[in-house]
């Protein structure tokens, strides 16, 4: 919804080396690896690297004791469902991935998309993201679309509101069911995003994107999927 911006992070292998160049000990385990698709949300339109939600992420499985390697972004400000899946057509990222997230459809809504024909296109994305898990629904974790509805950029927008919140719900019944009928996991951000009312210290400098405090309780909430993801108990 505000001029695009793209950034692709990639994972690193890292191993230690003994005084001759010989390996010291056992190596160790490969990083998992995490794939993050979406729009300005997923990129973190606004806010530094280390506050988009992905990469909170990471941290907090990290912390539960889970080796995930920096998280690689295909994610653009502004994408469509159709504009991420070309998205993901330039980027060929190379599966299989221990962990996917998605999260996309704000762009449509806004465009004057129709909840239908998002679903469609949706659906083909979420096929895509578990053939990047290695054909493992149950490691692709999907996040609802968050309420813009109660951002000041949607007050001065000349848009209704209540319109706008109605849209967003009929999007996210949408990838509730898409999730649902795929066998991928759903994590609900909508209502916490909601909270951003009248609370400008949850919103980024724009008006309209979450700052990292809101990020940082989107990864909250989707840290107990991410960690059954990746087969970590709650």
């Amino acid at each position: 919804m505000t001029a695009p911006r793209a950034a692709v992070g990639w994972g690193l292998v890292c191993w230690a080396l003994g005084a001759v160049g010989e390996p010291r000990g056992a190596a160790p385990p490969p990083a998992l690896r995490y794939l993050a698709l979406g729009d300005s949300y997923t990129i973190g339109e606004s806010v530094e690297v280390s506050a988009r939600w992905p990469v909170q992420l990471v941290a907090l499985l990290r912390q539960r004791g889970l080796a995930v390697g920096a998280v690689e972004i295909v994610a653009r400000t502004g994408w469509t469902t159709a504009e991420l899946g070309a998205g993901i057509d330039a980027a060929a990222p190379r599966g299989p991935y221990a962990l996917v997230s998605l999260l996309v459809g704000v762009n449509d809504q806004y465009r004057g998309g129709q909840p239908e024909a998002y679903r469609s296109l949706f659906a083909a994305l979420l096929r895509r993201a578990v053939v990047f898990a290695g054909g493992a629904p149950g490691r692709v974790i999907v996040l609802s679309i968050p309420d813009w509805s109660v951002t000041p950029f949607a007050a001065g927008s000349g848009r209704e509101p209540a319109r706008i919140a109605r849209e967003i719900h009929l999007f996210n019944a949408v990838n509730r069911e898409e999730t649902a009928r795929a066998g991928a996991r759903y994590v609900d951000i909508t209502p916490i995003s909601e909270q951003a009312l009248g609370n400008r210290a949850l919103l980024a400098g724009d008006g309209l994107h979450p700052a990292g405090a809101m990020y940082a309780e989107w990864a909250r909430l989707a840290l107990p999927a991410a960690a059954a993801a990746l087969g970590k108990a709650p």
